[in-house]
């Protein structure tokens, strides 16, 4: 097997700036990675690792940095790295301390690269906006407006601009001719908080549609920082469109993303491409999930082209890779595309597809390795140990979800702070692990066997199962065995942030632009 070495800030820094592949991976829970780590690293908690890795860094002898800040999880990390059958695994020299030392630049938040490019965006093309106040002087007077909301659909219900339409980003060009085909009618785009509705409204302004077309100024934090009022569980979507607004708009994508610098590709190309053992190529379909489940491409990933674009360091790990996307109208794939050249990304559109060659259906599974072992009971014989001591659950699931339903005495774990959360535990005869599927649980099993030293077993088809069988849960926070730093809470999600935490937000979105060139590495540029 091979050794783990080091590798030091400057020798990172000097591949980020040749363009070279490289994953530099922060293995920390999401909360603690939030709070500060640099531009490219992407999260891949040690916890989910066999989950993620083998699609986020396909390429086994990808040269791949692992870092933590001091919590002893990147040793632990590289190991299982090595054992899954990566052969070129560093520690970054000192942790995250070590690059702050070595005069590295330090960011917090989530999805950073994308959100410091959005900053970037504005301040050089000057992305015209308008406040809250405008926007909803606009909407009293009943003036010949149009709200286009460029988040996913399910953030879109959790709150909106009174009237606004679900139009997730990649779609804006597509759709907008339908949704506002006078073109004296204002076109106004939101998101959250500002990138999405920068990108979304600068797609709209590159593609040269004819409409007035304005960001809403802060998303929906400006408008609550206003002391205006939103909308919940809203459920306007865009339509489907005609034949000659789907040609106009994919002649308006095609000219931008020409602009950009995107290269065009086709089967044989993709093929020769993938086929390159030192390079990693991702394919990556800019449709909605709903298409893509109907028919795709073997071995294309689902990545909504608006979300691939906010959240490229989540899906594609390996700085300096390529990337492919595909779609079936070539408007969502050429827009895509476009913003990724911008971020420094060597991208191609791949053409002449037809839907012959979409041979598969369902959704995107996450390629995963071989899971260990275990043994397994099902709900039915797990209600029947409950209902005497002895037997403890421990549930892998997100925190989230565990707070929201659990099997009831079920304690929350996280594989990060296993032995922490075992020495918490008093009076177990034995252990049944669970989580969702039951999937992540597997892959605790043995190190819960070995940590414990009592009988471990798996719940079949995991909590999805409990519930389907109709047996009790809980809700609640009483049995968290480990803190809730799986996630990172965004200021800019929900509807019950305070005041200065959005605030204090949109002041750090302000000052990404002058992050980025203290940083130096990031190679965007702005047609």
């Amino acid at each position: 097997m091979s050794q783990v070495t080091r590798r030091s800030y400057h020798a990172i820094r000097t591949a980020l700036l040749a363009g070279q592949e490289l994953a530099l991976l922060d293995v920390r829970e999401e909360d603690p990675f939030a709070q500060a780590h640099p531009l490219f690293a992407a999260n891949v908690p040690l916890s989910r690792l066999e989950l993620e890795i083998y699609a986020r860094v396909p390429r086994r002898d990808t040269p791949i940095t692992v870092y933590d800040d001091g919590e002893g999880l990147a040793s632990a990390a590289a190991q299982r790295l090595l054992a899954l059958g990566y052969t070129d695994v560093a520690l970054l020299e000192g942790g995250l301390a070590g690059w702050r030392e070595a005069g590295g630049e330090l960011f917090r938040d989530v999805n950073v690269p994308s959100k410091a490019f959005g900053e970037l965006v504005e301040a050089e093309r000057h992305t015209p906006s308008l406040a809250a106040e405008e926007v909803k002087a606009l909407l009293d007077a009943n003036a010949d407006v149009v709200v286009l909301d460029a988040r996913r659909f399910d953030e879109y219900q959790t709150m909106s601009i009174p009237g606004g339409i679900s139009v997730p980003g990649a779609e804006l060009v597509l759709r907008v001719a339908e949704l506002a085909p006078d073109p004296a009618t204002r076109v106004i785009v939101n998101c959250a908080g500002r990138t999405r509705s920068i990108i979304g409204t600068q797609s709209l302004v590159n593609a040269g549609i004819p409409n007035p077309v304005a960001a809403l100024r802060n998303g929906t934090i400006g408008w609550t920082l206003a002391g205006q009022t939103l909308e919940q569980g809203q459920s306007r979507r865009f339509r489907a469109v005609t034949a000659a607004t789907r040609d106009s708009a994919a002649q308006r994508a095609r000219q931008v993303a020409d602009r950009a610098g995107v290269a065009r590709i086709d089967l044989a190309g993709l093929r020769q491409w993938q086929a390159e053992a030192q390079r990693t190529t991702y394919l990556f379909d800019v449709r909605t999930p709903e298409e893509f489940a109907l028919g795709h491409l073997p071995g294309a990933r689902s990545t909504p082209g608006g979300q691939l674009v906010q959240e490229t360091d989540h899906v594609a790990s390996v700085r300096g890779a390529r990337l492919v996307l595909v779609d079936d109208d070539g408007v969502r794939a050429n827009m895509s595309a476009s913003w990724l050249a911008q971020m420094g990304w060597e991208v191609a559109v791949l053409e002449g597809v037809s839907s012959d060659d979409f041979t598969q259906t369902g959704a995107w599974v996450a390629p995963v390795p071989s899971p260990p072992q275990a043994d397994t009971i099902s709900p039915a014989r797990l209600a029947d140990w409950l209902s005497e001591p002895g037997t403890q659950v421990l549930d892998f699931t997100t925190s989230a979800n565990h707070v929201r339903q659990h099997i009831p005495g079920a304690v929350w774990a996280l594989r990060s702070q296993l032995k922490d959360v075992l020495a918490s535990l008093s009076g177990a005869r034995r252990i049944v692990l669970t989580c969702g599927s039951s999937q992540l649980a597997r892959y605790a099993a043995p190190e819960v066997a070995a940590l414990s030293g009592k009988p471990v077993f798996v719940l079949e088809g995991g909590n999805s199962a409990w519930h389907a069988a109709g047996l009790p849960i809980e809700q609640g926070e009483r049995r968290l065995g480990a803190p809730r730093i799986d996630r990172y809470r965004r200021p800019y999600e929900g509807t019950d942030n305070p005041r200065e935490a959005m605030q204090g937000y949109l002041d750090w979105e302000f000052g990404l632009v002058d992050q980025l060139g203290r940083d130096g590495t990031h190679g965007f540029f702005v047609i």
